[in-house]
């Protein structure tokens, strides 16, 4: 299956370490020093404790499918469709999710609570967090 048409992210201060962490195949997001918590997308204070000492962590890589949709419309001639846009739920943390795209797998095969791993689309310098069936 060819990866659909991505519009990359603009990386600046607060986002680099998301957007290249991938280099090294290590997913990380942002977690409060104080309370421990994991913010995503990142912000300049944690929501659960207020506090402003927040540094991004690496996570296992690991995320357990939560929600999908599967598209069919060819929005571009460049994508390929069908495709899965997913949210998963980072294991972690459970209100800790993303919104990505599952690869690997044929759209009918795909199922709510199933296991899977981060991989990573190298645009250099960004490396989009996509996610496989473990």
């Amino acid at each position: 299956m060819t990866e659909p048409f991505r519009v990359l992210p603009h990386i600046g201060p607060d986002n680099q370490f998301f957007w290249t962490s991938g280099r090294d195949g290590v997913l990380r997001f942002l977690r409060c020093r104080g309370c421990g918590y994991f913010i995503h997308p990142p912000g300049p204070i944690c929501p659960r404790c207020l506090e402003r000492d927040l540094s991004p962590e690496p996570v296992s890589g690991r995320a357990t499918l939560f929600s999908f949709t599967v598209n069919h419309q060819k929005w571009s001639p460049d994508i390929e469709e069908p495709y899965v846009i997913a949210l998963v739920q980072v294991e972690e943390q459970d209100d800790l999710r993303l919104t990505t795209n599952l690869v690997n797998v044929e759209p009918d095969e795909v199922r709510i609570g199933m296991p899977l791993r981060v991989v990573f689309e190298d645009h250099d310098p960004v490396f989009v967090p996509l996610f496989e069936p473990a």
